[in-house]
């Protein structure tokens, strides 16, 4: 039986890196909407090549027939008032409420070591100790609140290596402190790679999941990643994120809780890969395939 509450989408990241701007440079928005659009995909999320107007935007999706699932916001709400971060995500949530998103990604950016985070070795991740974490809950959960109230958009927090609320105990302790209306996107790579457990996260906050993220990790990449202290940019460049499928993560507990519980939403298909090693086409085909089977959808 098909579940009709869910729609597979798709991450422009297996065709153009949104940080490292030499991987798959080349590759249009059309191309990469076309390409999603033709494996069977029913949308997809903001890239780095996608243009910012409404009205540049809807003609690309009604020419492929792909909704706009969601959009990455970098917020930096660990650093500033809950009303500058309303100004800095304005035209970007107009974007996103135009043309039909139900969330907006947010990824705190706030409060991250250095001026390039993602070039730092990965043990250097930031400690939600060292910000005023209750004012930071505080801020958020009103952030939250003004966000669905003036635009129509669910926040979907990603917890993220190297970003603030990374590890389980981060996690854990975030959504314990804030609102109910902040909703999680459950990242499978993110959460497995900073050493989370998928069914405690899924069993302890499964109210709070509006978004799905669905990415593999390369379990000896990873290993080499954080035996060597790499960086998280690194760590992509040598292919630790990958499709599902093609990684070592266990997806039923993930199966499960869309199946059990009701869950209305996206799931969108990521990698950030090179796409020179992990050709995108036939890299986000076997993911369609193989994520469909795992959910039946």
């Amino acid at each position: 039986m098909s579940n009709t509450n869910v729609q597979l989408g798709v991450s422009p990241l297996a065709w153009t890196n949104d940080v490292l701007e030499d991987l798959g440079d080349n590759v249009s928005a059309l191309q990469c909407m076309q390409e999603a659009a033709a494996i069977g995909y029913r949308g997809i999320e903001l890239g780095r090549k996608f243009p910012r107007e409404p009205s540049a935007l809807r003609p690309l999706l009604q020419e492929t027939g792909l909704s706009l699932a969601s959009g990455w916001f970098s917020g930096t709400l660990a650093d500033i008032s809950v009303e500058q971060e309303l100004h800095n995500v304005a035209d970007h949530a107009r974007l996103l409420s135009g043309l039909g998103c139900k969330v907006m990604v947010y990824g705190e950016c706030g409060g991250m070591p250095g001026e390039t985070p993602l070039d730092i070795g990965i043990s250097h991740s930031p400690a939600l100790s060292a910000i005023d974490f209750d004012a930071y809950a505080r801020r958020m959960s009103e952030f939250s609140s003004v966000l669905y109230q003036e635009y129509g958009l669910k926040l979907a927090y990603h917890h993220h290596l190297m970003m603030l609320v990374e590890h389980q105990d981060e996690i854990e302790r975030f959504f314990s402190a804030t609102a109910d209306d902040v909703g999680m996107l459950l990242d499978t790579g993110h959460a497995v790679a900073a050493g989370s457990d998928l069914n405690a996260l899924i069993s302890r906050f499964g109210s709070r999941i509006c978004h799905i993220h669905l990415k593999d990790i390369r379990r000896e990449r990873m290993a080499q990643v954080y035996a060597q202290d790499q960086s998280f940019n690194e760590g992509v460049r040598g292919g630790m994120f990958t499709v599902p499928g093609d990684g070592y993560i266990d997806y039923q507990p993930v199966v499960d809780y869309v199946n059990g519980s009701g869950y209305r939403g996206w799931l969108i298909v990521e990698a950030e890969q090179d796409p020179l090693k992990a050709p995108s086409v036939p890299t986000v085909t076997r993911a369609f395939n193989h994520v469909n089977s795992l959910f039946s959808l």
